[in-house]
């Protein structure tokens, strides 16, 4: 599989379909999406970031790169405390990709070993990639596979990783994430929903790939899920100026946080639910790195945003794609999560 990723950082257990599928503009792909054809079927226009949205990315590098790296931090310990040095990191593509390779660096610059690092894909409704887990049991041990994604929503992926891995015997179906907003995982840098950088961009920010496909005529039996590299985007590929900041900014005698506990996020869900009439939770895209996608890639309602954070510098890349695509946003109280992003429903488009 293409990419530009480094060959050192990641093993990509992809199939290259670059070509093979024709990009959709957001509002026709949103339309097959609510009429029943499966989003992993179709590949989306990436959205091309105006001036203002990458200056504005640029800055929350600056403000809250330090964050993500105590996040990373955080949960490369905790991943390290609980598998000890034959670690194997599975990222989930293609937002756990970056992340998965700055834990492999905190750990062998800290911990002074090399941990293989695979990255593969797994999709809502459709399950995770069987036979890249097959291909990684046939050279590692079970018990040694640590899954990793950036942040829980709602918790959809991790209800289907659960789902997924309770046919494979000996694999533990944790996850780890650098923010954890949903309260489903210990095994997190931070209960907090923070701004990690990366979410604000597309591809250029994850090795030039697309979201992962399925589609029957393209995937066969026995490919691994597919995904495609974006060459003409060469030119404003941002992944390593991401990776290499925060590794930068890495601390490696950092204080554990303290336990926390709240409320499941998909609680608040069913409230935000009620309140605005949306029967279809997938319609519901809480947090930060959810919000983010919903204003990238789907066909907003509108944006909620905590009345605490109206000022917020961390939601500046929020508001400003909000006004670029004529988004509204609606000042509320939210308990978990900073914001949350309303999908428009078909028969309003």
């Amino acid at each position: 599989m293409n990419s530009s990723f480094l060959k050192d950082d990641v093993i990509l257990l992809l199939k290259d379909i670059s070509g093979l599928v024709e990009p959709l503009p957001t509002a026709e792909r949103e339309k097959r999406i609510q009429s029943g054809i499966h989003y992993s079927e179709m590949l989306p226009l990436e959205y091309r970031p105006s001036e203002e949205y990458i200056r504005i990315y640029e800055t929350s590098l600056d403000i809250f790169g330090q964050i993500t790296a105590d996040a990373v931090v955080r949960v490369a310990d905790k991943i390290v405390t609980k598998k000890g040095k034959e670690v194997v990191i599975v990222s989930l593509a293609r937002a756990g990709t970056p992340l998965g390779i700055l834990i492999r660096r905190y750990i062998k610059k800290k911990y002074k070993f090399e941990c293989p690092h695979y990255s593969i894909s797994i999709i809502r409704d459709r399950g995770i990639d069987r036979n890249a887990i097959e291909f990684i049991l046939k050279r590692h041990k079970a018990e040694s596979i640590q899954f990793v994604d950036g942040w829980t929503g709602k918790g959809a992926i991790y209800k289907e990783l659960r789902k997924e891995i309770s046919s494979f015997e000996g694999v533990s179906d944790e996850l780890a994430v650098l923010a954890d907003p949903a309260f489903l995982t210990d095994l997190c840098g931070t209960h907090e929903d923070i701004m990690i950088p990366s979410s604000c961009l597309n591809c250029t920010v994850s090795g030039l790939l697309s979201r992962t496909f399925l589609r029957n005529d393209i995937i066969k039996e026995n490919d691994f899920h597919g995904a495609a590299f974006y060459r003409n985007l060469i030119s404003e590929d941002k992944t390593y100026e991401f990776i290499d900041y925060i590794e930068k900014k890495f601390q490696y005698n950092l204080n554990p946080e303290p336990k926390e506990y709240g409320e499941p996020g998909i609680e608040e869900v069913k409230r935000i639910s009620e309140i605005y009439g949306i029967e279809n939770l997938n319609y519901i895209k809480p947090g930060i790195g959810e919000t983010t996608r919903v204003l990238l890639r789907r066909v907003p309602w509108k944006v909620l945003i905590d009345r605490r954070f109206k000022n917020s510098r961390e939601l500046d890349h929020i508001a400003q794609l909000s006004r670029e695509k004529n988004v509204d946003v609606e000042y509320t109280y939210l308990n978990n999560y900073k914001c949350c992003g309303l999908i428009k429903q078909l028969s309003d488009i």
